[in-house]
């Protein structure tokens, strides 16, 4: 008999304390995905995918982190989703909850579904596909170099993720093309990026009604088989954070901007920063409800770095102002939450 979704069975780790909650081992949990929030979701998805003709429907499991394996037809959602304390604790730890809503939940899910229904028809072998996003076999890069005034690629999940890799690409355009009522065909008519929505259109209505080639319904590294603690993973999970944040600055500086003047007539990075620093200041400040004092320190950052660098800016000075305050809000989202607290052993 399954579990009305509005009487969660009652769990005694839920009273625990943070630090009691993190000594458990993910097997401990007895977290299963019917029954929670998560089901919602998934029902709205296989509800999305019906409307639009396509018979699959991407098996769910619980992991770690959110994955579509290469190969699965299929989405690993984090644990941490399938129940409210274990939301609060991420938070706690790691300042955000990645999907915490349900609009983040489903535009993610979307983009994992794109990921799931490209192995489930293995779409990516298909000449047509190669020729409109790339070779899928391209070497998955560790950053990539976003070009934030292009128009060859859709927005949806942010930080231009689409130029990430082709198979990237490819999610998210079907993630734009399956969003109800996204108007694509209007929002994308005069940009190059309209070509690969009414590829992704061509190839649903290709494979829409066959049954899919590979419908595996593996799990890769499910939680209910995990013995790692929740102590474990968040010392790994916040090891990672830290040293993302260690080297943000330099990072995204030398993403954004590059050391190789490109041309007699280029414009240095810091000259660009100081020429739009109280128009970026006052705007991100705004947006995000931050101290200017705190936005400032931030830009002050941003500009001696750019300075000891020695870096260039990339095409025209409208994209990178464009690009710069995406960095400045970025860097004041992460430096906003403080330091990580300590996760006990």
């Amino acid at each position: 008999m399954s579990t009305p979704r509005n009487r969660r069975r009652a769990r005694p780790w839920t009273r625990l304390s943070d630090e009691q909650l993190l000594q458990l081992r993910f097997c401990e949990l007895g977290l299963r995905v019917r029954g929670s929030n998560i089901e919602r979701a998934v029902e709205r998805l296989h509800a999305e995918l019906g409307a639009r003709g396509i018979r699959l429907r991407p098996h769910i499991w619980l992991a770690e982190e959110w994955f579509s394996p290469d190969g699965v037809p299929g989405i690993a959602v984090p644990f941490y989703l399938a129940h409210p304390r274990l939301m609060r604790l991420e938070r706690s730890i790691m300042g955000q909850v990645e999907g915490g809503n349900s609009r983040w939940f489903m535009r993610i899910l979307r983009h994992e579904a794109g990921h799931a229904i490209d192995n489930a028809y293995r779409l990516r072998r298909r000449k047509r596909w190669r020729e409109v996003f790339g070779p899928a076999s391209q070497r998955y890069p560790d950053r990539y170099r976003a070009r934030p005034g292009s128009r060859r690629y859709v927005h949806h999940l942010g930080d231009w993720y689409a130029q990430a890799h082709p198979t990237e690409d490819f999610a998210e355009t079907f993630a734009v093309w399956l969003t109800p009522h996204s108007g694509w065909r209007k929002r994308y008519a005069d940009w190059p990026a309209v070509r690969k929505l009414r590829t992704v259109d061509e190839l649903m209505s290709e494979v829409c009604e066959q049954p899919a080639p590979v419908r595996t319904r593996a799990r890769i590294e499910p939680i209910d088989t995990n013995t790692r603690t929740l102590a474990e993973h968040y010392r790994r999970k916040v090891a990672r954070y830290r040293r993302y944040r260690r080297t943000m600055v330099d990072g995204l500086l030398q993403w954004l901007f590059t050391v190789e003047r490109p041309r007699r007539d280029a414009v240095r990075a810091a000259t660009l920063l100081r020429a739009n620093q109280r128009a970026l200041i006052e705007a991100v400040s705004h947006e995000l409800g931050v101290p200017r004092y705190s936005v400032h320190e931030i830009m002050r950052t941003m500009i001696d770095r750019s300075e000891a660098l020695q870096l260039y800016i990339r095409g025209s000075r409208r994209d990178a102002a464009h690009v710069s305050r995406w960095m400045l809000e970025k860097l004041v989202s992460f430096y906003s939450q403080g330091e990580t607290p300590h996760i006990p052993l």
